[in-house]
């Protein structure tokens, strides 16, 4: 990811979360350095992932795709990219959290290896227009050759 990707991307967020990340986190997300990747096809951007590495582990912070581009394969390709590049950053276990009701990633995440560790009670907004919550699934994968 680069910062001329941040327009499309921004579009592919704010379709895709009821609360999504505003401009100046995946600003600040290239900044600090943390791991990105994009997906392009056909001359447009239709799925990126950002992760952390770091102390022997990784964990995925926001991962998206394209309405138009899903199931499809890319959510796929790019957790194995991010998977692979984690291990070279010297991680052995990945960490994610996928929203209750987010059953299609969940069972992606499951088909990947990810098992469920915990919850996290009301950790993600349901909607930026009042107080509602919703849990999160806490999924970890020991990486390994």
């Amino acid at each position: 990811m680069l910062p001329r990707d941040i327009p499309e991307v921004m579009r592919i967020e704010r379709v895709s979360h009821p609360v999504p990340w505003s401009e100046k986190i995946f600003t600040d997300c290239l900044k600090v350095g943390y791991l990105t990747l994009v997906v392009e096809a056909d001359d447009h951007l239709c799925g990126f992932v950002i992760f952390s590495s770091a102390a022997g582990e990784s964990h995925i912070l926001n991962i998206c795709v394209d309405p138009a581009s899903r199931r499809g394969g890319v959510a796929s390709v790019m957790m194995e990219q991010a998977i692979a590049a984690a291990m070279v950053q010297g991680a052995t276990v990945m960490f994610l959290e996928a929203r209750v009701s987010n059953v299609a990633a969940i069972t992606l995440y499951e088909k990947l290896g990810f098992i469920e560790t915990g919850r996290r009670e009301n950790y993600y907004n349901v909607a930026s227009s009042d107080n509602r919550r919703e849990d999160a699934i806490l999924m970890a994968k020991e990486l390994t050759l």
